[in-house]
């Protein structure tokens, strides 16, 4: 019982590393909603679009990582363009 825990554990911190160790590698949407002017980020790898589809697109898939997309959308924020 002692060897199953020990063998479970190396290997819950062996994946625990692995995964930790290999960056993502998404694009990022920023989107507006129209009817309340929310600009929100929207990450390329949900498989699904945004739910309603009032939307529109404002930056496409050219910003990299999250961070990124967070400072452009505090752009916009400062710009007036979004209202949240």
């Amino acid at each position: 019982m002692r060897r199953l825990f020990a063998l479970s554990a190396v290997a819950a911190i062996g994946f625990t590393a692995l995964a930790a160790s290999s960056p993502a590698e998404a694009a990022f949407h920023l989107i507006r909603w129209q009817d309340s002017g929310f600009c929100q980020i929207w990450d390329e790898s949900v498989p699904t679009a945004p739910w309603p589809s009032n939307y529109s697109v404002i930056v496409g898939s050219e910003v990299p990582t999250f961070g990124d997309a967070l400072i452009f959308k505090d752009g916009m924020l400062r710009d007036g363009t979004c209202s949240f």
